[in-house]
C-alpha cells in the first residue's frame, strides 16, 4: 500500500524507528513531530482470503467473526482512520482495523449501548489492544449528517431542527443507558491537564481552566460522536480519531464531551453549507433534544453552568483536537476551529467580568454575617440591616448565575 493510500498517517510527522513488536501480517510503526509521538500497528492491504488469513492468523477473536476458512474474497480500501477491508463470507462483512487501537472500553460501550444501536459483531485483538472491528452487514440508509445538509441547502429551519432534535435524543440514550453500567467521579485535575498540553503543544495564545460541575461525572462516553453516525433512532459505535493517537487518553470524561463533539460537528456542517440559518437555534433543537432523554443531573443547569466550565471548555476542547490533527497533516487552518478560538479570549472576557458581581456577592453576605456577630444578639433596630445584606448578596449571585453564556450560543455570538 502507498504512501498516499494510507490516509490515516500523520503526513506532516516523520517516520521514525519503532521498537514495538507486531503480529504476522502487521507492521509496527511510529510517527514524530513537535511535541507530538504517534504509534501505530499497520495492516498489509488485503487482496485475496489468503491475506486476511495471515492478517488474524496471531489475533485473538471476540464476539462474533467470519470463519477464516469461508472467506472467499477480501479487498480493502484505505480511510482517514484506518484501513477498511469487505469480505465474503456467507454474506458480506466488513472489517475496520484500528492502527491506534482504541482507550481499551469500546467493548464495553457496545455491550451497554441500548437497544437498536449499531454495534460491531465481534473483532480482533492483540495483546489486549483492539486491531479490528468486524461488522455483519454495512450500513444502510441516510444519516443525521446527510439529511441535515440537506435541510441546509434549502434553508428549512424547521426540518434541520427537528432532525438535530432527534439526534440528541438518540446520543442521551446512550448516556442513561451507560449511567447505569459505569459512572465516577469527575477528575478536574486531569483534564486541566489535558487542556495544557493541547495549548501548549499547539502554542496557543488562550489558556482555560475549569472547576468543571459535579454533575459532570465520568462515564462510557464516546469520545468522538459525529452527526453521520446517528441513522434514524440508532447510533454506531466506532472506531477513534486520529487525535486519539498524536494524544492518549489517560483519564475518562463526561457525557458532555460527547454532546460537546456533536455540537462542534454541527458547527464543521453548518460552516461547509451555504445557509443563511442561524446556528443558535439549531445548537438550543441539538441540546434540547439531549437534555430530553440524558439523565437529568448530567442534563441539569449546574452541569451546564458556563462559569465552570460547562458545554462551552468541551466544545473549546473539540476546536484544538481539529487544530492538532490538521497539524499533524500540516493541512491548513481547520474550520470552523480556528475561528471560533479565535473568540475564546473575548469569551473568558466576558466571564471574567461577571465575577465582579460574584465578589460583590460575597462582600454583601461577608458584611452581613459580620454584622450579625458583632451586634449578636441583635436588637431589632439592628437585624434590617446584616440582613438586607445577605438578601442583596443572594440577589447578586442569582445575576452572576444568570450572566453565565447559555450553551446554545457559540463563540462567534458573543455579541447577540
Amino acid at each position: 500500500m502507498s504512501e498516499q493510500e494510507r490516509q490515516w498517517r500523520p503526513a506532516a510527522m516523520a517516520e521514525v524507528e519503532s521498537d514495538s513488536e507486531a503480529p504476522a501480517g502487521f507492521q509496527a510503526v511510529k510517527f514524530a513531530g513537535t511535541g507530538m509521538v504517534a504509534s501505530m500497528l499497520e495492516p498489509i492491504s488485503i487482496s485475496n482470503a489468503d491475506d486476511w488469513k495471515l492478517l488474524i492468523s496471531e489475533l485473538e477473536p471476540w464476539g462474533q467473526v467470519p470463519d477464516s476458512g469461508s472467506i472467499t474474497e477480501a479487498s480493502s480500501e484505505s480511510s482517514e482512520r484506518g484501513m477498511i477491508a469487505t469480505l465474503s463470507a456467507n454474506g458480506l462483512w466488513i472489517a475496520e482495523f484500528l492502527p491506534w487501537g482504541s482507550d481499551g472500553r469500546l467493548r464495553a460501550r457496545a455491550r451497554a449501548a441500548p437497544e437498536g444501536s449499531r454495534v460491531p459483531s465481534g473483532g480482533y485483538t492483540w495483546t489486549d489492544r483492539d486491531v479490528i472491528l468486524l461488522w455483519s452487514a454495512p450500513d444502510a440508509g441516510s444519516d443525521a449528517a446527510s439529511e441535515l445538509r440537506e435541510a441546509l441547502r434549502v434553508d428549512d429551519l424547521s426540518d434541520a431542527q427537528g432532525i438535530l432534535r432527534v439526534a440528541g435524543e438518540v446520543l442521551g440514550r446512550y448516556h442513561s443507558a451507560v449511567e447505569e453500567v459505569r459512572t465516577t467521579p469527575r477528575d478536574p485535575s486531569r483534564w486541566n491537564a489535558r487542556t495544557q498540553w493541547l495549548e501548549e503543544t499547539l502554542r496557543a495564545t488562550h489558556l482555560w481552566r475549569a472547576k468543571y460541575s459535579k454533575n459532570q461525572p465520568c462515564t462510557l462516553s464516546l469520545g468522538d460522536v459525529r452527526l453521520s453516525d446517528i441513522s434514524a433512532d440508532s447510533l454506531r459505535i466506532g472506531r477513534p480519531r486520529l487525535a486519539d493517537a498524536l494524544r492518549t487518553h489517560t483519564c475518562e470524561f463526561p457525557a458532555m464531551r460527547d454532546l460537546a463533539s456533536l455540537v462542534h460537528d454541527l458547527s464543521r456542517i453548518h460552516y461547509s453549507s451555504s445557509t443563511s440559518l442561524d446556528q443558535t437555534p439549531l445548537r438550543l433543537a441539538l441540546i434540547e433534544g439531549w437534555k430530553s432523554t440524558a439523565p437529568a443531573d448530567w442534563a441539569s443547569d449546574d452541569a451546564f453552568y458556563s462559569h465552570r466550565g460547562g458545554l462551552a471548555i468541551w466544545e473549546y476542547e473539540q476546536c484544538l483536537l481539529d487544530v492538532l490533527e490538521s497539524t499533524s497533516h500540516q493541512s491548513g487552518a481547520p474550520e470552523p476551529a480556528v475561528t471560533t478560538l479565535a473568540y475564546v479570549k473575548a469569551y473568558q472576557k466576558r466571564m471574567f467580568s461577571n465575577r465582579t458581581f460574584s465578589s460583590l456577592s460575597v462582600m454583601a453576605a461577608f458584611f452581613g454575617i459580620v454584622s450579625l456577630v458583632n451586634t449578636f444578639p441583635p436588637t431589632m433596630g439592628e437585624v434590617p440591616i446584616p440582613i438586607a445584606c445577605i438578601a442583596l448578596s443572594y440577589w447578586l449571585y442569582g445575576v452572576y448565575k444568570r450572566m453565565s453564556p447559555p450553551p446554545e450560543r457559540p463563540f462567534t455570538h458573543l455579541g447577540r
